[in-house]
């Protein structure tokens, strides 16, 4: 059976799913109004070298992904709005002092705090919306993927006019960009204090003994993670490898939120049908394997453009084929991971699931974003760094379980 089409399907969702889709929209547009710039902020204000600047992404991405098994096991056990209100808390807090750091401990403290911010309120969004898409299948509504690919749309229209603000404000200076992150938070934190319901019917409050001691022992679900994390450290290059690459060939960063919006209205005109056309001939290993496949592909285009070293608009065009092929396979890999953490998760754990499954991808980016750094400072030919990642997600298939299910 065919998806339904995207008014049809909006208009269909219940109060609370459209409220967490639009929650995970203003939480793009405050995050990525700050991040792109990120990167030439701490090398070229701060003073950082290539590989701190890569080891403080990573842990930006670890303190986020990696402890969002902190922020689902919260949601579990206490519900979605008080961890979702906190975590604006923080968030507004993370992006003032980055704003106004300048030392490497301040900065390193404020990107920590933005990181955990994000660890409290994205898991028990996430897996509420999934929870929600479940119900949405069992009750004879269309595929749960459905239900996913819109949260990842939404999510993908607010990471394209976030760069577009932070583009704009830019001009003023760096503090500016953050000060506006901070202030999407502030109304995000007064609307979901309004908005956001005490108590979802149907949600059951859990301990925290016992879940995590079951999840490491779930060998289908940990390759699922270790998959994932190879998706992610690969997307994580749009702000290390991806900047260097775009101020190579231009001489500036002011191409790089032109690329960040193709990404993101790529997504929000084509994530739809690519997940109707998905749903209609790949179940979900074949999908999230194919979108692993396009995203070495993108890294191999780059890779094998580099060593002509073109520079202008034909300099540009090989990290543009990389931002359409990365933004391809993921608007595969993105929505049929969301749909398979249910299949393999413990009644009651989707929170800690889902975290779990940020956590463990968040470990590998720490790791790979640091060495990918180091990559871009040690005089190797530049075609190296993309080369090494095209072959992280290619090799990453292999990980994927072979069996949709729980083990019997």
């Amino acid at each position: 059976m065919r998806a339904a089409p995207h008014p049809r399907t909006w208009s269909r969702l219940s109060p609370l799913l459209r409220l967490l889709i639009l929650t995970q929209l203003a939480f793009n547009v405050g995050f990525y109004a700050v991040l792109p710039f990120l990167a030439e902020h701490l090398g070229t204000a701060i003073g950082m070298a290539g590989w701190l600047v890569g080891l403080v992404l990573g842990m930006r991405t670890f303190s986020q992904q990696g402890l969002f098994v902190v922020g689902g096991a919260l949601a579990d056990r206490y519900g979605v709005r008080p961890v979702v209100l906190a975590g604006c808390v923080l968030r507004i807090a993370g992006f003032g002092w980055l704003g106004y750091a300048r030392a490497s401990w301040a900065v390193v403290g404020a990107v920590l705090l933005i990181g955990f911010a994000a660890a409290l309120f994205s898991p028990a969004v996430e897996s509420e919306v999934a929870r929600q898409a479940v119900r949405w299948e069992e009750a004879g509504r269309g595929s749960r993927t459905r239900v996913l690919a819109l949260f990842t749309v939404a999510g993908q229209a607010g990471a394209f006019v976030g760069p577009l603000i932070g583009a704009l404000l830019l001009a003023v200076d760096f503090r500016a960009v953050c000060l506006a992150g901070a202030a999407v938070f502030v109304l995000v934190l007064a609307g979901h204090a309004r908005l956001l319901p005490q108590h979802i019917p149907g949600r059951a409050r859990v301990r925290f003994a016992g879940g995590g001691r079951v999840l490491v022992r779930n060998r289908r679900f940990l390759a699922l993670c270790c998959a994932y994390g190879a998706y992610l450290l690969a997307y994580n290059q749009l702000y290390l490898l991806l900047p260097a690459e775009v101020e190579r060939a231009a001489g500036s960063q002011a191409p790089l939120a032109w690329l960040f919006a193709l990404s993101s209205l790529l997504v929000v005109t084509a994530q739809l049908p690519v997940t109707r056309w998905a749903a209609d001939r790949l179940d979900l290993r074949r999908c999230v394997a194919a979108g692993l496949l396009l995203i070495a592909a993108g890294f191999a285009v780059v890779a094998l453009a580099r060593p002509a070293a073109w520079t202008g608009t034909a300099g540009l065009l090989p990290a543009a084929a990389f931002v359409v092929l990365l933004t391809l396979g993921q608007m595969l890999v993105a929505p049929a991971v969301r749909a398979w953490v249910p299949d393999l998760a413990d009644e009651g754990r989707l929170g800690l699931y889902t975290g779990a499954l940020s956590s463990v991808s968040g470990l590998i980016v720490l790791a790979g974003s640091a060495g990918a750094g180091s990559l871009l400072d040690t005089g190797l030919p530049p075609a190296l760094p993309w080369l090494a990642l095209a072959v992280v997600p290619l090799a990453s298939i292999a990980l994927l379980p072979r069996h949709l299910g729980k083990p019997a």
